[in-house]
């Protein structure tokens, strides 16, 4: 079998008497899109904040394309292949759109451009982050400010930004918040085609999304992975229903 590009092996982590995440293990691989779900303070934030970096485990390993990343920061991650897109748009408002796609090639190469050679003026930096705003549809909007766009714009701004850094994965958390339906479904047209790019692990709590995209679900509930599995196994499973889906699903 392909080797994972991405790996948690037993992962915990506690904030005083909470077990937040609980020997946590799961797998991303090559081309897909895995979904993690679960109901609110199930401990998702906590699962993709070990994952990216800002959060250190109390037990356990990350590992990433084979590599134990477990103790490196998050610009070393990112460095590494990581790609993240957040909950709450991480952009630098004021700046346009291409300068918030320049701002990920520069980190990228891992130090900043002086003041004497600013980043725009960088050919091959300028067209790291053209390519990016090309791959998302954004291109014709690159001296636009990150303001302005719609919010479904700026969730591909994001996925640009993370592709400047040539990622081997995503990790994106509810990427669809805030959408409306022809924003949600320009988007979940993208992470489907993007899948062949990067394999993407999706925090989601829209169904529909999820079903129409994951190749596998993983169901966090009280800090552990209570299922995995395809779309149809995850939807027959008794205990998800009962814990999350409801009997409806």
């Amino acid at each position: 079998m392909t080797e994972p590009v991405l790996q948690t092996l037993g992962l915990s982590k506690s904030f005083g008497a909470l077990q937040a995440s609980r020997d946590i293990s799961l797998d991303l691989r090559p081309g897909e899109i895995h979904a993690l779900i679960g109901p609110n303070g199930a401990g998702k934030s906590t699962l993709i904040g070990q994952i990216a970096g800002t959060i250190r485990p109390d037990a356990g390993q990350v590992l990433l394309a084979g590599e134990d990343v477990t103790g490196l920061d998050t610009p070393t991650r990112a460095r590494r292949g990581l790609g993240r897109t957040f909950q709450v748009s991480a952009l630098a408002m004021e700046d346009t759109v291409l300068q918030n796609a320049l701002l990920g090639a520069v980190g990228a190469r891992g130090r900043a451009y002086g003041l004497f050679r600013p980043a725009l003026a960088q050919r091959d930096l300028r067209a790291i982050a053209e390519a990016a705003l090309t791959r998302v549809g954004l291109a014709d909007h690159a001296a636009t400010r990150a303001s302005d766009l719609s919010h479904g714009q700026r969730r591909q701004l994001e996925v640009a930004v993370a592709l400047t850094l040539s990622p081997k994965l995503f990790v994106m958390d509810e990427p669809m918040a805030g959408l409306d339906g022809e924003g949600a479904k320009t988007l979940t047209a993208m992470l489907d085609d993007l899948r062949h790019e990067a394999p993407i692990l999706l925090v989601e709590h829209d169904m529909d999304v999820v079903f129409a995209l994951a190749d596998r679900i993983s169901v966090l509930v009280y800090g552990a992975i209570i299922a995995t599995g395809t779309v149809d196994e995850i939807r027959r499973d008794p205990e998800v229903r009962r814990a999350y889906l409801g009997e409806d699903a």
